[in-house]
């Protein structure tokens, strides 16, 4: 008897031990999120159980929706906040700390079994994506007289997802401007597996996904309008803002209230401590050390708010973003 008494005070130690280990709640991009989830895994390791992290994929717009209600304590986003999500935020007294994390390419992929096409305009793919071409721009030859006439499948973001937004602003000319007659998905995976079972698709995803998947796909390089020759995506690429309008920066959020809580305070920190070393480990694009040390400042200073003004900014080099971070 003692020793099922011993077995039940136990068990419910051990119960009331777990229930009192304090979560970091993170949601939001699935473009942020493989930087996020090895960050916490990171983080998990070396605190050895004493802090839980829980990292969710809502899209960057699912994302700060929870965000600004105050149901999660940092949002991973694949572009800056928007005007309608500020005041939804300013609603709910929720403030913020703003901090970019890393660069990315949003790339354009085809089958690799697709023999005619090896770079792209802008003009082209808008053409493709524009909401106009819903019902009328349905086979590849209607693009392009050269192009073989055969259906032309397109796989996307969902609407949810920065990505999404991103891309659409970029070659559409207006955020979340594009045709719904096509595959979308948050989960980057899932159009992974669309892509590479269909020679006449081409879709669009982020370039740690690609990079993942390079023997299931094959990536298109973009004309840079600028430049007026087609550019690949790469970290090399990204860096120079060659890879131009289709790289962007990255960021995750922090509620001034979650920055409060010291589990919260020490993970933030430590992902800015250590974004060189895992941001690359993932296929991202790391930031010049000058701007995580900018991102410090801020927290330090208690410097609030958002560089961007509501909206997203097109092919902002590394420069323009250190620029912009120092005055914010």
């Amino acid at each position: 008897m003692k020793g099922l008494l011993g077995l039940f005070l136990f068990t419910g130690f051990l119960q009331f031990a777990q229930a009192v280990v304090p979560v970091v709640k993170v949601d939001g991009s699935s473009t942020v999120f493989p930087i996020a989830e090895a960050v916490a895994e990171e983080f998990q390791n070396e605190k050895r159980g004493q802090v839980r992290v829980t990292v969710g994929i809502s899209g960057t717009g699912g994302g700060f929706k929870k965000f600004c209600r105050g149901e999660t304590d940092i949002q991973n986003a694949s572009r800056p906040i928007q005007v309608e999500e500020l005041a939804n935020c300013k609603k709910a007294s929720i403030r913020f700390f703003e901090i970019p994390i890393a660069y990315d390419a949003t790339v354009v992929v085809v089958n690799p079994k697709n023999d005619w096409l090896q770079n792209i305009s802008i003009e082209d793919l808008k053409k493709m994506w524009e909401p106009g071409a819903q019902g009328k721009i349905m086979t590849w030859d209607q693009v392009n007289a050269a192009w073989p006439k055969e259906k032309l499948k397109l796989y996307g973001a969902g609407s949810d997802s920065g990505t999404f937004d991103y891309f659409t602003e970029a070659i559409v000319g207006k955020a979340k401007s594009s045709r719904g007659d096509y595959s979308a998905s948050e989960n980057d995976n899932t159009l992974v597996t669309g892509i590479s079972g269909d020679k006449f698709s081409l879709g669009y995803l982020p370039l740690a996904y690609y990079e993942e998947n390079k023997s299931k796909l094959k990536v298109v390089g973009v004309i840079n309008p600028n430049l007026k020759k087609p550019v690949s995506p790469s970290r090399a690429t990204v860096e120079s803002g060659d890879y131009a309008p289709l790289s962007r920066p990255v960021f995750i959020y922090v509620s001034e209230t979650a920055m409060k809580k010291p589990e919260v305070r020490e993970f933030v920190e430590f992902t800015n401590k250590n974004l060189a070393k895992i941001v690359p480990m993932v296929k991202y694009v790391p930031l010049p050390e000058k701007i995580y040390e900018i991102s410090r400042e801020h927290i330090k200073k208690n410097k609030l708010g958002t560089s961007f003004g509501g909206h997203s900014s097109m092919g902002l080099k590394m420069d323009q973003l250190m620029n912009r971070e120092k005055k914010l």
